[in-house]
């Protein structure tokens, strides 16, 4: 897939001497789901702001469709829609007028039924004529969403869009993120449900401290830094493992009667064969075996911690 977003060299230092964005390099394909994980002031907002043209880039470059941020900020704007992570809305103005003029701040001319269909699929349409300081918190989020989409963007941008909505307008924004995904939209979004990444991106990028540490296919990602853990339940309770087994590196758990045991899926050989013979010939008798996989906030939170 060709590249809809190139980032190049991309550094941010704020006045205050903060180094927001260090040497970020990254190719954002187009039609693809970009999910940026990273703790609070990892630099993700920042990174975001920049693309979107509403912080200036301290050095680097950034093009979206070909097109420079800042000589072209117009046609960049123009292709990108943007939820932010705050509830930045006016109390007076209606849904309907607030979509609509969203659109026309782009150059777009009036289009009731594409704004209709958005505020239907957003569960909004019945709300389309209530001030937006009547709405609860989760429907001012809907409301940002369709300012976003009014415009029918390239790109979308979702900072953090979930935080602090229930999981009804959770679920219903996955859909539509699969639905404008199915269209053709470029998504990418930051979030700190790392099991929402997990489900439905197509690659992952970590960043920590201003530093992108890695970004790649989600599956890859799982496969080459995942770990598996064989949990070895006994008969009889162990306090002590004996010296024969020493070499495993087993984890003796706190009720004695499980043994676990991590390891590479990488490796040629995974030892598991081995220490099953050696529990035999330690006179350890086994009850049950299971297997598990790591997650991806295992290998987030392995990848953050390796880097600080």
């Amino acid at each position: 897939m060709p590249s809809i977003v190139e980032i190049r060299a991309l550094s941010k230092t704020y006045a205050s001497g903060h180094h927001a964005l260090d040497q970020i390099d990254l190719d954002i394909l187009e039609g693809e789901i970009l999910a940026l994980l990273g703790p609070n002031g990892a630099g993700k907002t920042t990174l975001i702001s920049v693309i979107c043209g509403l912080v200036s880039p301290g050095s680097g470059s950034v093009t979206v469709g070909g097109h420079d941020i800042v000589d072209d900020y117009r046609v960049t704007r123009g292709l990108i829609g943007l939820v932010p992570q705050e509830l930045t809305l006016g109390a007076f103005e209606t849904v309907w007028h607030t979509v609509s003029f969203s659109r026309g701040l782009f150059g777009k001319s009036s289009d009731p039924v594409y704004l209709e269909q958005l505020l239907r699929d957003l569960s909004l349409w019945d709300k389309r004529d209530s001030e937006l300081r009547a709405l609860s918190g989760g429907m001012k989020r809907r409301v940002l969403i369709a300012k976003a989409l009014s415009h029918e963007p390239r790109i979308l941008f979702l900072d953090e869009p979930t935080a602090g909505v229930d999981v009804e307008l959770r679920q219903e924004m996955w859909k539509m993120v699969d639905k404008l995904n199915d269209s053709g939209v470029t998504i990418i979004l930051t979030t700190h449900y790392i099991e929402e990444a997990e489900a439905i991106a197509d690659r992952v990028g970590v960043i920590n401290q201003g530093r992108l540490l890695l970004v790649d296919d989600k599956h890859k990602l799982m496969r080459e830094f995942g770990r598996k853990q064989l949990v070895i339940e006994l008969r009889e309770p162990v306090s002590v493992l004996p010296s024969s087994l020493v070499g495993y590196d087993l984890e003796i758990a706190s009720d004695g009667r499980r043994l676990i045991y991590t390891y590479d899926t990488r490796a040629e050989h995974t030892g598991i064969t081995a220490l099953l013979q050696g529990l035999h010939e330690a006179g350890l008798s086994l009850r049950d075996l299971s297997s598990s996989q790591s997650s991806l906030e295992d290998i987030f939170v392995n990848l953050v911690k390796t880097d600080d």
